[in-house]
């Protein structure tokens, strides 16, 4: 289940809420200007499909994203708890850091934690199967797939060559909740 913590960004012990309704996580992200949407895929998505099939199933939303942000490219990631790499890969987006454009991300299956750090509180949200996030430019945030990670995602770029982590030098990640592994979170 999709979830958002919002912390007192000097209290990471203590979320000032919890919630897990998709309406109320939607509302409250777009205050902050953080798109949260649920899509559903418009045929079947069979395990192991290519690139092609999974943006297939979703080319609608795709599409009406790419026209009303000005999107011109979009690929499929996906990542097992058996990649000899994901340690390295974990760690990569795990301090705060910015982009130059949007970071999109679309969970097609798995889970992924982004947190967001945005004028002085820390809104830590749990994106799961059917879950669309848009972290606009310049926003200070985290990434983390745990020390098990599991998602198929479709991202959405205004220029991949220029999708790349600035980061803050600030160690405010290390100080909040990390993810925990994919079938611990359903079951939480």
């Amino acid at each position: 289940m999709s979830r958002l913590r919002i912390f007192d960004e000097t209290q990471p012990q203590s979320p000032l809420a919890v919630l897990d309704d998709h309406d109320r996580i939607s509302a409250e992200l777009g205050k902050v200007g953080v798109r949260f949407e649920q899509w559903e895929a418009s045929q079947p998505i069979a395990p192991g499909a290519s690139q092609d099939e999974v943006i297939a199933a979703y080319r609608s939303d795709i599409d009406r994203l790419m026209s009303q942000e000005g999107y011109q490219s979009v690929d499929v990631i996906s990542l097992k708890p058996d990649h000899p790499d994901r340690a390295t890969l974990r760690q990569k987006f795990l301090s705060e850091h910015t982009h130059s454009e949007d970071e999109v991300r679309f969970f097609v299956a798995g889970a992924g934690q982004f947190t967001l750090h945005i004028d002085g509180k820390v809104y830590d949200v749990l994106c799961e199967q059917g879950d669309l996030i848009g972290v606009p430019d310049g926003t200070r945030h985290w990434f983390d797939m745990s020390e098990s990670p599991y998602f198929v995602a479709i991202r959405l770029f205004t220029n991949k060559d220029g999708w790349v982590a600035n980061f803050t030098g600030e160690t405010i990640a290390e100080q909040f909740p990390r993810m925990i592994p994919h079938d611990s979170a359903r079951a939480s």
